[in-house]
C-alpha cells in the first residue's frame, strides 16, 4: 500500500477462547464425561427467518456468511460444535450484548448503543446454537482449582506462538481480554482448551496435557482478570444531522488518496489541525463509538439502511469513514456511499486503533 503502514495489528477476539498448538508435553488427561442436558428452546419460523437476517446484516461481514470466521479482523468461526455445546446460552450471549472492550467486538444490545433488543440477543445467540447442530454439555460455574504459576510456564512454552506473550493475540483470538475473562466461567474455558474447536486450527488438549496441566492453564488465565472491573459508560447524545459537518467555516481538505480510497492517520490528523470542512463517519456498532472515537465524528454503523440516510449526509463536503478491522466496515459504507453518488470519500487506512496506537487524539466515554 505505498507509505502506509498499520503501527500495530489490533486482534479481534469475539465469540471463542482457544489456545494455539505448538510442543506438547507427554502427560494426557484423564477420562472426563460431560453430561448431555437439554438443548435451548426452539425458535419459531418468524425468530429464525429475522435472526438469520440479523447475522448476516451485522455479523457476516467479520465472522463470514456462512459463520466460517476469518472474513476480517480476526473474527473467529462460528461454526464450532464444541464452542456451542460449552458456551449456550451465556458465554456466547454476553460477547453479543456487550463486546469486547479492546477489540473490533462491539455491544450489540440497545442498552450499551446497540442495534439490538434484549430479546434479539437471545434469539440470535439461539438460532447460532441451532446452526451448529450441537448438543450441549453441562458446564458448572465452579471455580478450577490449579496452580496458576505452573499454568504460567505451561502458557508460555505451548501458547505464545499464536495468542501472544501477553495474551494479546497473534493469529488467535486474545486470551487476556478483560471482559472475556468477566463472562466466561473456568469450566468453559478449562473446556475449550481439553476439547479444542473443531473446524478450528485449536486441537484437543486431552491427548497432550494431564487433566492438572490443563487446570493450572485454566487458573492461570483467570489470574489474568485480577482486578479488573466492568465500568457502566455514560452514553453520549448521537450527534444531528446538522452537526454532521465539522469546521463548517473551514475551507476543503486536498487529500492525496492512495488507490483513489485510502486517506492516512498522519494527512487525516494535519486536515483536524488546520480546521478543514470535513465529516467523519464512525462505521463501528454505537455502542464502540460511546466508547471512544475521533473528536466530531458520527456514529453511521456499517449495518445502517443508507437509503433512508443520504439526504442527511452532504454530498459536496468530503466525507472520511473510519472502524477497527481496520478498513473493512468503513470500506464497505464507502462503496455504498460511492453508489448513491457521493464522490468526495475516503477510508481512513490504519483505522481507529492505528490512529490511537500513534498517538493520535480521540475522545472517551465517561464511566458511571
Amino acid at each position: 500500500m505505498g507509505k502506509f503502514s498499520i503501527a500495530s495489528s489490533f486482534l479481534s477476539v469475539s465469540f471463542i477462547i482457544f489456545f494455539a498448538v505448538s510442543a506438547a508435553p507427554a502427560a494426557v488427561a484423564e477420562d472426563y464425561e460431560y453430561r448431555t442436558i437439554r438443548s435451548p428452546r426452539s425458535l419459531t419460523a418468524e425468530e429464525t427467518r429475522v435472526a438469520a437476517d440479523q447475522y448476516q446484516r451485522y455479523c457476516s461481514l467479520c465472522h463470514g456468511a456462512d459463520r466460517q470466521g476469518y472474513a476480517n479482523d480476526h473474527a473467529p468461526s462460528l461454526r464450532s460444535k464444541s464452542l456451542f455445546r460449552s458456551g449456550v446460552p451465556h458465554e456466547v450471549l454476553r460477547p453479543i450484548q456487550y463486546g469486547r472492550e479492546g477489540t473490533a467486538m462491539g455491544g450489540y444490545l440497545n442498552e450499551v448503543g446497540g442495534p439490538l433488543t434484549l430479546d434479539e440477543t437471545w434469539n440470535l445467540t439461539y438460532w447460532l446454537f441451532w446452526q451448529a447442530d450441537a448438543r450441549r454439555v453441562r458446564i458448572t460455574k465452579e471455580l478450577v482449582r490449579g496452580d496458576a504459576g505452573l499454568g504460567a510456564a505451561l502458557y508460555a512454552e505451548n501458547c505464545t506462538d499464536c495468542h501472544g506473550a501477553g495474551g494479546e493475540g497473534v493469529n488467535a483470538p486474545a486470551l487476556g481480554n478483560p471482559s472475556a475473562l468477566s463472562h466466561n466461567s473456568d469450566e468453559f474455558i478449562r473446556y475449550a482448551i481439553r476439547e479444542g474447536r473443531d473446524g478450528t486450527p485449536m486441537e484437543p488438549w486431552k491427548d497432550r496435557l494431564s487433566s492438572d496441566d490443563i487446570d493450572s492453564l485454566t487458573a492461570f488465565l483467570r489470574s489474568r482478570a485480577s482486578g479488573w472491573e466492568q465500568s457502566r459508560v455514560a452514553l453520549r447524545e448521537v450527534p444531528a444531522p446538522d452537526q454532521y459537518v465539522i469546521n463548517k467555516g473551514g475551507t476543503d481538505p486536498e487529500f492525496d488518496l492512495q488507490d483513489g480510497l485510502y486517506v492516512s492517520s498522519d494527512d487525516l490528523l494535519k486536515a483536524l489541525t488546520e480546521k478543514k470542512r470535513m465529516v467523519l463517519l464512525d462505521t463501528r456498532v454505537t455502542s464502540v463509538w460511546q466508547r471512544v472515537h475521533i473528536e466530531g465524528a458520527v456514529p453511521m454503523p456499517y449495518y445502517s439502511d443508507f437509503d433512508a440516510i443520504v439526504d442527511d449526509l452532504p454530498k459536496d463536503v468530503q466525507i472520511v469513514a473510519y472502524c477497527s478491522c481496520p478498513r473493512a466496515a468503513a470500506d464497505d459504507v464507502v462503496r455504498r456511499l460511492r453508489r448513491r453518488g457521493f464522490t468526495r470519500t475516503a477510508t481512513l487506512y490504519e483505522g481507529i486503533f492505528g490512529w490511537m496506537n500513534m498517538g493520535y487524539p480521540v475522545i472517551n466515554g465517561q464511566s458511571e
